[in-house]
């Protein structure tokens, strides 16, 4: 059968708009579109679901939100700023937690579905994965046919409205500040492989190596999950290296935070031995000694954005705010040792 997303590609429109001229979901779509979309339906002999048309008329006044892990101060973040503008509005938020497993990021948006919510919000980093891929566009594309609103937080390969944080730009910075203070050796403590996030904070680290005319080591990639402990273990295993460089970025700072636990234990003192930079400027990077020189990302701005545009009135075009990131030095960080 013709997909509702095959119409919206031979009519030159978002997905959202299809949807709302073939759903009979009474959102105004302008006259030249509509007839772009209905002439596209009649070429591919598209045939609207009849379950999904009378679920539009049954939407309830509930937004949900899919979080990697409510726990972790960044999604906690998002989750509080977006929670703000939903009670605001008179809206019942679902919090969904994950665990950073695919699978179930599909399923938690195929049962908010059934459960007829207003809007979804994807408040985690997209996956780089094939079959991942295909299922949330499928579970979403569902979700939109009936009207429904979806925004995705950080890079996703999914329609939809988008708030994009600047994580490669905020990596890049990051780099040219560690070179200013004469660092050459760095290492990287890494995030999932296959987030977007991880991918995009990597490459935007290794770009701006580059730029100031110093080698993007792979070597010195040591693999983290995100999580506090996976950074403990990246450091400790620098220290059994014997510390061959002269900083450390973590592509978060629970990571940091962790990395710099194992470098006290081990005798080794930040800054005067080893940097350490992390990313996202979480509360406690202010509040560790020395305090944590990072990458500030406006994570609870990022889910009041979210949210005022999953409430807004929808669109013909996808919307896509940008937010900046920013280094903010602090004690964690100094000029290179001289070997």
């Amino acid at each position: 059968m013709v997909t509702l997303a095959e119409v919206a590609k031979a009519a030159g429109v978002s997905l959202a708009t299809a949807s709302r001229v073939l759903s009979g979901s009474g959102y105004r779509v302008r006259p030249e579109l509509r007839q772009r979309v209905l002439a596209a339906a009649r070429g591919l002999n598209y045939v609207p679901n009849a379950h999904a048309q009378a679920l539009v008329r049954a939407r309830t006044h509930v937004v949900g939100v899919v979080t990697h892990d409510v726990s972790d101060p960044y999604f906690a973040e998002i989750v509080r700023g977006a929670q703000r503008v939903a009670s605001r509005a008179g809206r019942l938020t679902i919090i969904c937690n994950t665990y950073r497993d695919p699978d179930r990021e599909v399923e938690y948006v195929r049962l908010l579905h059934a459960q007829r919510v207003e809007a979804i919000l994807l408040a985690g980093s997209g996956w780089e994965h094939l079959r991942y891929g295909q299922q949330m566009a499928a579970a979403v594309e569902a979700y939109l046919a009936t009207g429904g609103r979806v925004v995705v937080i950080s890079r996703h390969h999914l329609p939809g409205d988008a708030v994009l944080p600047d994580n490669f730009g905020g990596a890049r910075a990051m780099a040219h500040y560690l070179v200013e203070l004469g660092h050459r050796k760095v290492a990287v403590i890494s995030g999932p492989a296959h987030l977007t996030t991880t991918r995009d904070r990597l490459e935007g680290f290794r770009q701006g190596l580059s730029e100031r005319g110093v080698r993007f080591d792979p070597q010195w990639v040591l693999p983290g999950d995100f999580g506090r402990d996976s950074g403990e273990a990246a450091a400790e295993v620098l220290v059994g290296r014997g510390m061959p460089v002269t900083a450390i970025f973590a592509l978060n700072d629970q990571m940091a935070v962790g990395a710099l636990a194992a470098l006290r234990r081990a005798g080794i003192r930040v800054p005067e031995n080893v940097s350490l930079a992390g990313f996202d400027d979480m509360s406690i990077a202010r509040d560790v000694t020395p305090a944590l020189t990072t990458v500030r990302i406006p994570m609870e701005e990022m889910g009041v954005r979210a949210m005022e545009l999953a409430l807004e009135r929808p669109s013909d075009d996808l919307r896509v705010v940008y937010l900046p990131a920013q280094v903010i030095p602090r004690e964690s960080t100094a000029p290179a040792r001289e070997d």
